[in-house]
């Protein structure tokens, strides 16, 4: 951001999630100016094992182009900063979070929002995206959150490119109860939903709490690997497996939309 504002940049689209960070944006912040102090108003690191001696958070030096910038974020989840489906919890064991730790993080991120001021808007959707950070561009930066799927969907009108389309197709890596907060599945699904069109959802991996999206609209939810196979093979036959789990999932479609015909013979008419 900074070395983008140094170059003359002020209208920003920027992408978040995927991220190993679970510092509520402290790291960010602090390389825009953002001073973390303890009790003895001495500046902390912006680490989350630091930021446990936290007392104040002095904005004064934010880097002042920030204010003449427009910030739009793509955000893929819809997680608030705090709490049982915040950023810790959630998100955490997937960064390495112990058990153990994820209360503790979650103290730490809950005690900065209450020193800079935040705590009362931290459950807005999005601000756990990418450790916090998705709180910190909105609050400290005046950032506009929006999901990058509906970000994507504007961008390619699929409103209008679905309309007419019998069966519409769609999928990631691995589908589970999360894909509802704010994936790309979620938001071409809704679109097929108010289309009114069958909409089949692809996945290396289908998870048993994926079941969910079937009561959300979901015609069918279907695996594309061939048996047990590790990582390396399933990625390596990835296109192969598509094209041929889609072929199948076609094949079932036509035959249950198109009149079949009686196999038995009819009686002889002269």
């Amino acid at each position: 951001l900074r070395a983008a504002l140094d170059a003359g940049a002020r209208s920003f689209l920027i992408g978040i999630g995927g991220s190993a960070t679970n510092d509520g944006g402290a790291g960010m912040l602090a390389e825009l100016g953002v001073r973390y102090l303890d009790s003895a108003g001495q500046e902390l690191p912006s680490r989350p094992h630091d930021l446990r001696h936290i007392a104040r958070v002095d904005v004064s030096g934010l880097d002042p182009r920030i204010r003449d910038a427009h910030i739009e974020v793509a955000c893929d989840v819809t997680n608030p900063l705090l709490g049982t489906n915040g950023a810790t919890a959630v998100f955490g064991p997937q960064k390495g979070a112990r058990p153990e730790d994820v209360s503790a993080l979650d103290d730490v991120l809950r005690r900065v929002a209450e020193c800079d001021g935040s705590i009362t808007s931290a459950s807005n959707p999005g601000d756990g995206a990418a450790g916090g950070i998705g709180h910190a561009l909105r609050y400290h930066l005046g950032a506009q959150l929006r999901r990058g799927i509906d970000l994507v969907l504007d961008a390619t009108n699929l409103s209008e490119v679905v309309r007419g389309a019998d069966l519409v197709f769609t999928g990631e890596g691995s589908v589970d109860a999360q894909t509802l907060y704010g994936k790309t599945p979620s938001g071409v699904l809704a679109v097929a939903r108010r289309a009114q069109i069958p909409c089949v959802i692809l996945a290396g991996q289908v998870k048993e709490d994926a079941q969910v999206l079937l009561s959300e609209g979901a015609l069918a939810l279907l695996p594309i690997t061939n048996g047990a196979t590790d990582l390396a093979t399933a990625l390596a036959n990835g296109a192969r497996n598509l094209e041929r789990t889609t072929e199948m999932a076609v094949r079932l479609f036509c035959a249950d939309t198109t009149p079949q015909r009686d196999p038995r013979p009819r009686p002889h008419q002269d």
